[in-house]
């Protein structure tokens, strides 16, 4: 797969040096997968049955990140009592039990990303927030030929993302240390837990967040196309 030679965001302090890795480790919604349609119809259907107002995709974006229960606080009028909230949750996983493979998709060039990450000897693994059975269902179902070393979601007695335990412990796995790892997500989450972990972080621009969050958080790099992530794990010494 040919590198594009194309114009990168690198934040100050980031040397070429720090511009190759052995392993890397992905976020799963926003970065890998377009699920916002799935978990939107899934929580509209829920504030449905309470009479609340729902929300489009795009304010969705803002709200998906933190795990299905900060998704249901968040969609959720402030003062709302703990007993609704775990009613409205399990109705969530009820719901998108039913729907989550309807119209969840790779973002354009992710397979091939992959791949070549795959092919250039990089080892892969995949850090979630969502609950560990959607996240391994969801990879097996469109990334069943790519040899993550360890594909990891929302687990009981494991804290979720931002603390960096789970991308710890895959790396870890991966036999290498935090430095030699590069975290890759869409929102604030995943940045903060990248520096949580001392590893460095790719922030993307076809997820769920935007340029200015990524930036405000501390993305080492920034990147709107998977050819960039190649040319970054490649060593790249072009124009950033």
């Amino acid at each position: 797969m040919a590198v594009k030679r194309k114009r990168l965001y690198r934040q100050e302090g980031v040397t070429e040096q720090m511009s190759k890795y052995k392993g890397i480790i992905f976020d799963l919604d926003g970065t890998l997968l377009n699920t916002i349609e799935d978990i939107g119809d899934s929580m509209n259907g829920v504030l449905e049955t309470f009479n609340l107002p729902i929300y489009s995709y795009e304010e969705y974006k803002k709200k998906i990140g933190g795990g299905f229960r900060k998704l249901t606080l968040n969609s959720f009028p402030e003062k709302i009592d703990e007993e609704t909230i775990d009613k409205a949750l399990d109705m969530l996983y009820k719901n998108y039990d039913r729907r989550y493979l309807n119209k969840t998709r790779p973002y354009e060039s992710i397979d091939n990303l992959l791949n070549s990450l795959v092919e250039e000897g990089i080892k892969l693994g995949v850090n979630s927030n969502k609950k560990d059975e959607y996240t391994k269902s969801l990879i097996e179902k469109f990334f069943k030929t790519i040899p993550f070393v360890k594909v990891y979601g929302e687990r009981n007695g494991i804290p979720n993302k931002p603390d960096p335990a789970t991308a710890l412990e895959i790396a870890q796995l991966m036999n290498l240390n935090p430095e030699e790892v590069l975290f890759i997500g869409d929102s604030n989450t995943d940045i903060v837990t990248a520096k949580n972990a001392h590893m460095d972080s790719v922030g993307v621009l076809w997820g769920f967040r935007n340029r200015e969050e990524l930036c405000k958080y501390g993305a080492s790099y920034i990147v709107s196309n998977c050819e960039e992530i190649l040319y970054i794990v490649e060593g790249g010494k072009g124009t950033f």
